[in-house]
């Protein structure tokens, strides 16, 4: 069987949406009380963002210009962010309901926009039952070889806990990804919302679910469903064991975001020559694969807020972006110069009753300009790749059936705005 990544997904540009904070449609109306939309963020507190929301913009969605949404995790959850989740089958109450996932999907679709989910499956909360059932019955639970258990009873809301949890914290217990059965309840969650129409899954730290062959079997059980389903890992270091063919379709690139980030937005930035090296790395000739390229995320300062951050310099890291083989994301916001720092503020609400205000912030129409400018020319999304430094000149290329695109930088950065420029041929 010839391994190879969906098609689409090069020609694809993604915007990343976290449904607590995007919009809060009435056409839906969760039980309970939510803070103010203007309310700064913390690690608590619900603003009661919904589907129906996101159902609501997607015509703005459109309108960017991309084709692809990725959505943080929607599934019944305690926690804003939904990465502690309780039931991988159920769409969070808060959210909306199994109608109104569908008819998300339905009107995307529609519309020409695909979407992927996030797919949590290293570990769930207290709150899944599995685990509920290990609180309650203790070594008689039906369920404790589902969980890395050290000693019981289990301690998981006072003293350290005896059990094996992401990063050390009580709240989310990791799976234990050896048990047939947790094996198989992972497996149909995905083949269930998969055969619901979404178009691939996002995997949440699938690294410390260290066993290729749990991945490779979560591929062929996602590919026999739908073959051209994305499935791409974030990865945030040397990717190459998940891009064998077998497993992903491609990482989050972070590696190239580390290197926009230290060529251009740190107080002490590296030089032009290092950010070469670093970039080249990034984009490996042979790597398998179409790799998701970005410059912010819910787990990252916005680049509003960076130390160094001007429109100038976020002009230049869009453009480099843009010019890169592979998939751009845009995370929410980031089109109209959205602030925020480190996470939990770079999870601030969407400001809609101030947005045409804030598309007269430059940002914006020069960020549409790519998109449009990558949707128009093939080259940008097919074509090989050269990357070179010549007398301070970076130069980003690319080529394909006759066209060639190409990004010039020059490397002093003296004037950002003036620092890049673009040129197109035989197109």
């Amino acid at each position: 069987m010839k391994k190879s990544a969906p098609a689409w997904v090069k020609d694809a540009i993604f915007y990343q949406i976290f449904p607590d904070r995007f919009c809060r449609s009435g056409k839906y109306n969760a039980v309970g009380k939510f803070v103010d939309w203007k309310t700064r963020p913390n690690r608590e507190n619900m603003f009661g963002g919904n589907l129906a929301g996101i159902i609501d913009k997607l015509n703005y969605i459109k309108s960017l210009g991309v084709n692809a949404i990725y959505l943080c995790p929607i599934f019944k959850s305690n926690s804003n962010h939904r990465y502690h989740t309780v039931d991988y089958f159920e769409i969070d109450p808060v959210l909306g309901t199994l109608e109104d996932f569908d008819k998300l999907v339905s009107k995307a679709h529609k519309l020409g926009l695909r979407i992927i989910l996030d797919g949590v499956f290293n570990h769930c909360s207290r709150g899944f039952f599995q685990f509920n059932s290990l609180m309650e019955l203790g070594e008689e639970s039906p369920y404790r070889d589902w969980f890395h258990v050290h000693s019981w009873p289990i301690r998981a809301y006072q003293g350290k806990p005896n059990y094996e949890c992401w990063w050390g914290y009580p709240a989310l217990p990791k799976f234990n990804t050896d048990c047939k059965d947790v094996r198989e309840y992972l497996f149909s969650v995905a083949e269930y919302w998969t055969r619901r129409g979404i178009d691939g899954w996002r995997l949440d730290v699938p690294n410390e679910i260290d066993d290729d062959s749990f991945w490779q079997e979560f591929r062929r059980r996602v590919k026999r469903i739908n073959k051209d389903a994305y499935i791409v890992g974030e990865i945030w270091d040397e990717p190459s064991r998940w891009l064998q063919g077998d497993q992903f379709d491609g990482v989050m690139n972070y590696p190239f975001r580390k290197a926009i980030m230290a060529y251009l937005f740190e107080n002490a930035p590296i030089g032009t020559d290092e950010f070469c090296k670093r970039l080249t790395a990034a984009f490996p000739k042979d790597r398998f694969g179409v790799q998701m390229n970005l410059l912010g995320s819910h787990d990252t300062t916005r680049l509003a807020s960076l130390p160094m951050s001007s429109f100038d310099r976020i002009k230049l890291a869009y453009a480099i972006m843009f010019f890169l083989p592979g998939t751009p994301c845009v995370y929410y916001g980031d089109e109209i110069g959205m602030e925020g720092g480190k996470d939990p503020d770079n999870r601030r609400t969407f400001p809609w009753d101030t947005l045409p205000q804030a598309k007269k912030q430059p940002v914006y129409a020069f960020v549409k300009s790519l998109i449009a400018l990558r949707n128009k020319n093939a080259v940008l999304r097919q074509g090989d790749l050269k990357i070179a430094l010549e007398n301070g000149i970076l130069t980003i290329s690319r080529n394909f059936k006759g066209a060639h695109a190409e990004l010039r930088i020059d490397g002093s950065l003296k004037n950002c705005e003036k620092a890049f420029s673009i040129t197109f041929d035989g197109i």
